[in-house]
């Protein structure tokens, strides 16, 4: 099969269009046909070796985070999906791999894909969307009448983060530049700081939760807009104690990752607010809540540019300088 690969962990290094193996079948599995693949910052950093001692891959091997396609075909112990089935996922860490024609993948990690979108509009959600989910619904909990500040508002996990918050019934703040206010209040932002001519810190207070995708500078920041006994939940880093628990990493990662949010820290429990570090992770259970909510016409998806297949090796960078509106796609078939 067709795929793209990385030779070398290597900052900004090339991607390879090359011929690899067809993906082989665990028990569970499902083998799916891919039509479209979403373009994830997260795909850059594995490429530039960031995550390499937490989440290593061998090269050669395939990039690629969030898939939509068809079931080709299912492993013997496998019963949620059938060949011929429309599905959406994000693959588990350690076996993603979605720019390329097939992927093998858990099928616990899979959802139907939702009805009124087509496969390119569906390969944009998952990522940022159980992203959003674990952030608002599972960690932070949010509830009616609640205060929450995300940041970056017309990026991937703000477009989404947005409209999920205020299905949950929050009031929301964000930030944007001028040309993407209208955006960002198409989907739900109540408050809208324009990041260029205003400072955040001096407009908002009293807030129950931030989520932040931003800079050290921009968390430290963020922490005093909270109330006491708010939250700040980071998907940016620094990492907290508790990943490198979850993780089951080495003696020498556990003592070494919770390091590097100490400062933070010590200053979220100087204010008395919360810190917590959300690294998401593949959930099928919850891609289909979160396939009823784009069903009922509560989300929407929020594509910003769609490349072929043969040119994801110009996605990447457009990724990386952080102007999409939303999500970026590849078409692969």
């Amino acid at each position: 099969m067709k795929a793209i690969v990385v030779d070398n962990y290597k900052k900004k290094g090339p991607l390879r269009l090359a011929y690899m193996p067809e993906p082989e079948l665990q028990g569970n599995d499902i083998l799916v046909q891919i039509h479209a693949a979403g373009v994830n910052l997260l795909d850059s950093k594995i490429r530039d070796g960031e995550f390499k001692l937490i989440l290593p891959y061998r090269p050669p091997f395939i990039l690629g985070h969030d898939v939509a396609g068809v079931v080709a075909r299912v492993g013997p112990k496998a019963k949620r999906f059938k060949v011929g089935d429309d599905v959406y996922a994000r693959p588990r860490d350690h076996r993603i791999g979605t720019f390329a024609e097939f992927i093998a993948i858990d099928e616990a990690d899979v959802a139907l894909k939702p009805k009124n979108l087509n496969m390119t509009e569906a390969a944009s959600i998952p990522l940022v969307g159980l992203t959003a989910w674990q952030a608002l619904v599972e960690v932070g909990k949010v509830k009616r009448g609640q205060k929450l500040f995300i940041q970056a508002g017309s990026g991937g996990v703000g477009t989404f983060a947005i409209q999920l918050a205020k299905y949950l019934g929050a009031t929301v703040a964000t930030t944007t530049s001028a040309k993407n206010i209208e955006l960002v209040k198409s989907l739900g932002a109540d408050v809208v700081i324009d990041y260029k001519t205003q400072d955040f810190e001096k407009l908002l207070s009293g807030y129950d939760l931030v989520l932040n995708s931003q800079d050290l500078e921009t968390l430290e920041k963020s922490l005093h807009v909270l109330k006491p006994g708010g939250q700040l939940i980071s998907i940016s880093g620094p990492p907290d104690p508790a990943f490198a628990k979850a993780l089951g990493l080495n003696l020498f990662l556990r003592l070494i990752l919770p390091f590097l949010s100490r400062g933070v820290r010590k200053k979220a429990k100087r204010l008395g607010v919360g810190y917590s570090f959300l690294f998401m992770r593949a959930e099928g259970q919850q891609l289909g809540q979160i396939t009823s909510l784009i069903e009922a016409g509560v989300i929407r998806p929020v594509v910003d540019k769609v490349f072929p297949f043969v040119k994801t090796g110009d996605a990447l960078p457009y990724v990386e300088t952080g102007r999409a509106n939303g999500k970026v796609v590849i078409e692969v078939r």
